[in-house]
């Protein structure tokens, strides 16, 4: 799409909740209860920790690092919103527990009546998805955002997989396109262990996002139509260990932002690398993790550009602990927080944006 045509559309937006003024008093860190999902103990069969992002926020107030008054309360995103990118198609065959039941890997979802499937595993996930959106704009206002869950990089406009059943990824990036003057290149890097097949469909022919892909080469989903799309790709083997992968992600990172300059950074900051996760088959430390979330706000800020950061996969019951000791570091180490938005090299960028910003290896796979 050219310029011209993307800035056509900025003018015939539908009315969205998501992008309403959040209080300067809050953080950028986006969460509601209804993420969690739990049903008659069905969230079990899948390995996906279906709770975790509850813990995490448990954990930072527990570190006194928030309040419940500092968060930003994610909303749901409503159909009109969904349809920014997915098709009407697809939307409608969500109606149907057995499509479900097949998109998040939960068999006996198909049994159960679909307004039961809509309230106690899509809404959630609709949620999460509204709090993605919400985050790029916090991005563009404050500089950094977190979404504490999110990152469904399995699922493009027309189809779900992987426990992905919406494109928040897409959206977030859609929604920005669409709305905020000034934004019109996006940087995704995705460090989950598994390849974000969803929102390289999503951006296959799409020259204005740059993918950085790094995942274990070997596992779910291996879709190589979408690794066409793909801008940078680190393909890893099993086991890969701390050292191998700091370097490469330093590496990488840095190549990426030096590669093309975005307006926005959406980073896809999956767990499932943890050493013994049961479906990323990678070797990292939760010290690993932390450096990793490190190396790529540091290389954000030190360019000045806006970063989303959401959680993505994770399989193991410590995960929201390691996600929340990353976000503590990030915050120790002047990366994010309050005074982060005033940090080297961000205020000039952000603050023109904000002018802008005013108006409007198992059975199972991933996320």
């Amino acid at each position: 799409m050219s310029r011209k045509e993307d800035n056509e559309g900025k003018g015939s937006c539908h009315i969205t909740d998501l992008y309403t003024s959040i209080p300067r008093t809050c953080l950028p860190i986006v969460y509601h209860p209804d993420y969690n999902i739990t049903f008659m103990g069905l969230e079990k069969l899948h390995p996906f920790d279906a709770g975790k992002w509850g813990k995490v926020i448990h954990f930072l107030k527990e570190e006194q690092f928030i309040t419940d008054g500092d968060i930003v309360e994610a909303r749901e995103a409503t159909e009109e919103d969904l349809l920014v990118v997915h098709t009407k198609r697809y939307l409608n065959r969500l109606k149907w527990s057995l499509v479900v039941a097949t998109i998040t890997e939960i068999p006996p979802l198909m049994f159960l009546p679909n307004f039961l499937v809509q309230r106690k595993v899509l809404r959630p996930l609709r949620t999460q998805t509204g709090g993605t959106i919400m985050a790029g704009k916090l991005a563009i206002d404050r500089g950094w955002a977190i979404n504490v869950g999110g990152g469904f990089h399995h699922c493009s406009g027309d189809r779900g997989g992987g426990f992905c059943a919406y494109a928040d990824i897409t959206l977030a990036i859609k929604f920005l396109f669409e709305r905020v003057e000034g934004i019109s290149r996006a940087t995704i890097i995705d460090l989950d262990a598994h390849q974000g097949n969803g929102h390289e469909r999503d951006f296959l022919d799409d020259s204005r996002v740059f993918i950085m892909d790094m995942y274990n080469r070997y596992i779910y989903p291996g879709d190589v139509y979408a690794k066409r799309a793909i801008k940078r790709k680190v393909e890893l083997d099993w086991g890969t260990e701390d050292s191998e992968y700091l370097q490469k992600v330093e590496l990488h990172s840095e190549g990426a932002l030096n590669e093309v300059r975005p307006d926005i950074i959406v980073y896809n900051a999956g767990t499932d690398i943890l050493d013994g996760d049961p479906l990323g088959g990678l070797s990292i430390s939760p010290q690993g993790i932390v450096k990793r979330d490190e190396i790529v706000f540091r290389a954000a800020k030190r360019r000045g550009i806006p970063i989303i950061m959401v959680t993505s996969g994770g399989y193991q019951k410590k995960t929201a602990r390691v996600i929340a000791d990353s976000i503590l570091n990030l915050h120790r180490q002047g990366l994010i927080g309050a005074e982060a938005v005033e940090g080297e090299g961000s205020s000039s960028l952000v603050t023109r944006m904000m002018r802008g910003a005013g108006s409007a290896g198992s059975t199972f796979t991933s996320v």
